[in-house]
């Protein structure tokens, strides 16, 4: 599933009704928008977007970002448990810290894994690897963090077409990004023609009994 990022278009509304299951989003913090029935949605926790504007996470916002989502009647997806981008012992005791936070609504909780972490250090109550942390890092881990969680790992800020296939092709459930929605017409176009091939060969597949 792509999971497009604080961007709400009629496209988007437009792929998730054209192809079903094939397409969500991804709600931050601050950028709170009712869920459709035919979106399915998952919440972020607003870190990368403080550690990329150079602020302190607010703590606050992200709780209100939940409280909406429990009072909007659409369940989401899944939770990202508050995480600090590259930094893996931090992250470790904010995921102590704020898990009940997610958990208490009967969410399933993401995990953030971050640079230099190794698969050991993904918690047991965790039901979603969010694999964020540095580009480099995670474009380097898709692979063997997708071999290591089969069906549990979500990538975070994938905006071209070749990583969209590299997310794919390791075995990824989800991945989300920004870049789409900024009007670069090469990225949407990468976009679309990934969510059309995935779902021309699902539906192959499917034909088939495979």
């Amino acid at each position: 599933m792509v999971m497009p990022s604080t961007w709400s278009a009629p496209e988007v509304h437009f792929w998730a009704g054209r192809y079903p299951g094939s397409v969500g989003q991804l709600m931050s913090p601050g950028g709170w928008r009712m869920p459709k029935p035919w979106l399915p949605y998952a919440l972020d926790n607003g870190a990368w977007g403080a550690h990329l504007n150079r602020r302190l996470w607010d703590a606050a916002l992200w709780q209100d970002h939940l409280r909406r989502a429990s009072l909007s009647g659409y369940e989401p997806l899944w939770a990202v448990v508050p995480d600090v981008v590259g930094d893996r012992d931090a992250t470790k005791e904010r995921w102590l810290e704020y898990l009940s936070e997610v958990t208490r609504y009967g969410w399933a909780p993401a995990f953030a894994a971050q640079d230099g972490m190794a698969f050991d250090d993904v918690p047991d109550a965790a039901a979603v690897v969010f694999l964020g942390g540095s580009t480099e890092w995670k474009l380097k881990g898709i692979r063997p963090w997708c071999a290591a969680f089969p069906g549990r790992v979500h990538v975070a800020r994938v905006n071209t077409y070749a990583r969209l296939r590299l997310c794919a092709g390791a075995g990824a459930v989800s991945c989300d990004g920004t870049g789409w929605g900024r009007s670069d017409s090469r990225q949407k176009a990468g976009l679309y023609q990934f969510i059309e091939e995935e779902w021309n060969e699902n539906q192959v597949m499917d034909s088939a009994g495979i």
